[in-house]
């Protein structure tokens, strides 16, 4: 395993700053940005000294590495293992799906398998029919399906799916929010060896889109599973590995605070911080609101004010920062008064519909809000019904950003993929194709929106850490749709180390 500090020095020639300028050069020493030139002219160095690795970029525009503040990694990972169904219009649909999957499984080479279908992705939030259990027993028998929904707040199963899972399950054929989250932690979906190949490969294609960094909020031992990845070589990407309420004493007893490097890791695996699920979603009408939906309900609140309080106040005596995930208004208020109560800063994870008034108070409080920018193009429609009227508040990056809010982007993936420009093209536009933008008075700039998935850095300085992407196009005078979200990643560095070229 390579290390993010190699003592080999790069030197990258002609590379441009968003926005425009003269090409200028970049020597990077000892995994840190050593020297910038002016207008080409080398920085301390010939490019063909001894140990200098001199790369020619050619005008590729030079930008900070990018992080996923969010990212569910082996969710994520097996994505590619199981059955799409995000597509589906219907229940009727998905059925037809199964159906036709398990049909070409029987004629197929492995047609005496009865392993479980694992699918993923249905949002049924507008729906004209309604998932049943015995619709999915129809067309699956004792093959046990596990359909994760697009939110990973619940899954529709059939009988024997519940059966592998340990759950019980109504007619309807659902296991939702806290229920799910207990049952999916032991649900062993594949072979070990097969899930951490396909997390090296998603490391690798990250790393292709310019990501340097992750927060890893997987319902899982993530410091362990990720001192073993990086151990095994997969050192594409810096790692803060969040934990759960379940794991806390665990994390306490560990005596490693939120930012501790983990032993035998070469810098890479930090501590992140504790992850608590207050709410649910929109598409399931989970997620906590003031008003109702238009079934009656307000939504649920897995968590209560106090018993987050005492949590976060734990958390903090151990140095742990802490991160609340909330989506409705409702639950973005509680979440909010609970770091006041607590007098310390924190994070929202989503923070998707948030009143007017408490807007202000997360930058008051030291609040972070941890968004998820495509997320607003995935809901928009379902929003417009299940918060009709109120659509003006969700997801108010503009009002953030004039309130001083720090803001981070995240993909949440697999609800929506792990590439960052998809979200630095959802907060600038707020569409993603011929529609009309989306609540466009609160798009943001690009300059902003790159900040925001660049963990907070606006520019490549001297002396910073050499997490560093080329790309091909200019982030900041692009098509903010087509541009951004197809924007070629030339090459990647992580402390001057190369974790992805293509045409450089």
């Amino acid at each position: 395993m390579s290390t993010p500090s190699d003592p080999d020095r790069v030197l990258l020639r002609r590379v441009r700053r968003p926005g425009g300028g003269e090409p200028f050069d970049v020597l990077i020493r000892g995994g840190r940005v050593a020297s910038m030139s002016d207008g080409g002219g080398r920085p301390g160095v010939d490019g063909t000294d001894a140990g200098v690795e001199s790369v020619d970029a050619d005008g590729a525009f030079l930008v900070p590495g990018l992080w996923d503040a969010h990212v569910h990694m082996q969710q994520w990972a097996l994505l590619r293992e199981r059955l799409d169904v995000s597509a589906a219009a219907s229940a009727a649909h998905v059925l037809r799906l199964v159906a036709d999957h398990l049909a070409g499984r029987a004629a197929g080479p492995g047609r005496h398998d009865r392993g479980p279908l694992n699918g993923f992705g249905f949002r049924d939030g507008l729906w004209p029919d309604r998932p049943t259990l015995a619709a999915l027993d129809a067309v699956a028998g004792e093959v046990p399906v596990v359909l994760v929904s697009g939110d990973v707040h619940g899954a529709w199963v059939n009988g024997a799916g519940a059966r592998l899972l340990g759950v019980t399950v109504g007619a309807d054929g659902m296991v939702r929010e806290g229920y799910w989250f207990e049952a999916s932690r032991d649900y062993e979906e594949a072979p070990e060896a097969l899930r951490e190949q396909l997390v090296a490969r998603a490391a690798r294609a990250a790393a292709a889109r310019g990501v340097t960094g992750i927060v890893d909020l997987e319902l899982a031992d993530n410091v362990a599973a990720w001192q073993g990845r990086i151990g095994a070589g997969v050192d594409q990407l810096r790692v803060r590995a969040g934990c759960y309420p379940d794991r806390l004493e665990q994390t306490v007893a560990a005596g490693l605070p939120t930012g501790a490097v983990v032993d035998g890791t070469a810098g890479l695996l930090t501590i992140g911080p504790l992850k608590i699920i207050s709410d649910g979603a929109l598409n399931t009408r989970t997620a906590h609101c003031r008003h109702a939906y238009p079934d009656g309900g307000h939504g649920v609140q897995e968590w209560s004010g106090e018993q987050m309080l005492d949590l976060v106040t734990r958390a903090n005596g151990a140095g742990l920062a802490t991160t609340i995930h909330a989506i409705g208004d409702r639950a973005n208020t509680i979440a909010l008064d609970v770091f006041a109560a607590a007098g310390v800063g924190g994070s929202i994870e989503h923070a998707q519909l948030i009143d007017a008034a408490d807007v202000p108070r997360f930058a008051e409080l030291g609040v972070t809000a941890s968004v998820q920018p495509e997320h607003l193009l995935d809901d928009r429609d379902v929003a417009d019904v299940y918060w009709s009227g109120r659509t003006m508040d969700a997801f108010p990056l503009a009002s953030l950003a004039a309130a001083g809010v720090r803001i981070r982007f995240g993909s949440d993936a697999p609800v929506s993929p792990l590439d960052p420009w998809l979200a630095i093209s959802a907060a600038v536009a707020r569409t993603k194709d011929e529609r009309e933008p989306w609540h466009p008075e609160q798009r943001i700039g690009a300059a902003l929106a790159l900040a925001c998935a660049a963990d907070g850095r606006t520019s490549v300085r001297v002396g910073d850490v050499a997490d560093l992407v080329l790309v091909g196009a200019d982030p900041f005078d692009t098509d903010p749709v087509r541009g951004l979200r197809e924007m070629p990643v030339l090459a990647t560095l992580l402390g001057g180390r190369f974790t992805h070229r293509d045409g450089i």
